[in-house]
C-alpha cells in the first residue's frame, strides 16, 4: 500500500500507470470492444484501387492492406504482446533469479561456472541471438516467449549475484548459519526476500524491453505469425504501405513507443521507492 501511494505521488509514475492498466484493460476487453472481428476482411474496407481507407468514419483507425479494421487488430494485437511481456519476462527474471542466487550463495566451482555461463550468453547480442533462436524454431506466440526469455535473464543474473554476495557476508545470516539453520531455510527466508524488490523492478522494466523485442521480431517475420496480430506484425504487414498509407505504421508504432515508456516510468519509479540508495537522486 506505501509503494502504491508512493507512486502516485510521482506524476511521472502516475501517468505510466495509468497508460499500463488502460492497455491490459483493453486488451483483457478486447472481444468486447473491439468493433470489428480482427480477423475479418470486409466488403467496403477498401477503396475502388483496392488502397486501405484513412482512419475516419465507421473505422476509426482506418484498415490495413486486406480491408481488416486497424483499431480491432491493435486491441488484439495488445493481448499478444501483452501475454509475451509478461510470460517471457516472467520466465527471465525467474531464471535470472535462481542462477544468480545459487552462484552468489554456493561460489566456489559451481558459483564460478554459473557466472561464466552467464557472461557467455552476455557475449552474445540479444538480438542477434533471439533472430537465430526464432529462425531456428517455429515462430508462434509460446514459441516467441520462450526465445525472449533465453536471452534476456543475463541482466538480472548478474545484479542478483552481486546482492547474494553482499548478503551472504552479512551477520544475520552469519548468525543463521551458527545456529544450524539448513541452505534452503537461509535462501527462501533469509536471503530470496531481500532480492524481491530487485526482481519486481526488473520484473517491470524488462516488459518494457520483451514488448520492444517482440515487435521487433515480429517485423522482421520470425515473431507471432498473422494472421494472429501483434503490433509487430501489423507494422511488418504494412510496411510496403508506409507512404501511400502511413497510419498502418504510425498506430502500431505509437502504442508500442508509448506502453515501453510507461512501463518505464512504473519501473523507474518502483527503484526509487525499493531501493533506499536511489531515493533523492535526479
Amino acid at each position: 500500500m506505501r509503494v502504491f501511494k508512493d507512486l502516485l505521488r510521482q506524476p511521472a509514475a502516475l501517468f505510466g500507470l495509468v497508460v499500463v492498466l488502460l492497455v491490459i484493460v483493453t486488451a483483457i476487453a478486447a472481444p468486447w470492444i473491439a468493433p470489428f472481428n480482427p480477423d475479418e476482411q470486409m466488403f467496403d474496407g477498401l477503396t475502388l484501387e483496392g488502397a486501405p481507407l484513412p482512419p475516419g468514419g465507421q473505422f476509426l483507425l482506418g484498415t490495413d492492406t486486406l480491408g481488416r479494421d486497424l483499431l480491432s487488430r491493435l486491441l488484439f494485437g495488445a493481448r499478444t504482446s501483452l501475454i509475451i511481456g509478461l510470460v517471457a519476462n516472467g520466465i527471465a527474471v525467474t531464471i535470472g533469479l535462481l542462477i544468480g542466487i545459487l552462484a552468489g550463495y554456493l561460489r566456489g566451482f559451481v558459483g564460478n561456472l554459473l557466472m561464466r555461463f552467464t557472461d557467455l550468453m552476455m557475449a552474445f547480442p540479444a538480438l542477434l541471438l533471439a533472430i537465430v533462436l526464432a529462425a531456428l524454431l517455429r515462430p508462434s506466440l509460446w514459441i516467441v516467449a520462450m526465445v525472449i526469455a533465453l536471452v534476456n535473464w543475463v541482466q538480472v543474473a548478474r545484479i542478483v549475484y552481486t546482492e547474494t554476495r553482499g548478503l551472504v557476508e552479512r551477520d544475520f545470516i552469519m548468525a543463521q548459519r551458527s545456529l544450524g539453520a539448513g541452505h534452503r531455510r537461509i535462501l527462501f527466508v533469509h536471503i530470496l526476500p531481500h532480492l524481491m524488490p530487485t526482481a519486481i523492478v526488473w520484473g517491470t522494466l524488462g516488459i518494457a524491453t520483451t514488448v520492444l523485442l517482440e515487435a521487433t521480431l515480429s517485423f522482421l517475420g520470425i515473431g507471432v505469425q498473422p494472421p494472429q496480430p501483434s503490433w509487430g506484425n501489423i507494422i511488418f504487414e504494412s510496411q510496403s504501405y508506409f507512404q501511400a498509407a502511413p497510419w498502418l505504421v504510425f498506430f502500431p508504432g505509437a502504442v508500442i513507443l508509448l506502453t515501453a515508456l510507461s512501463f518505464n516510468l512504473v519501473g523507474d519509479a518502483l527503484r526509487d521507492i525499493l531501493d533506499p540508495t536511489q531515493r533523492g537522486r535526479g
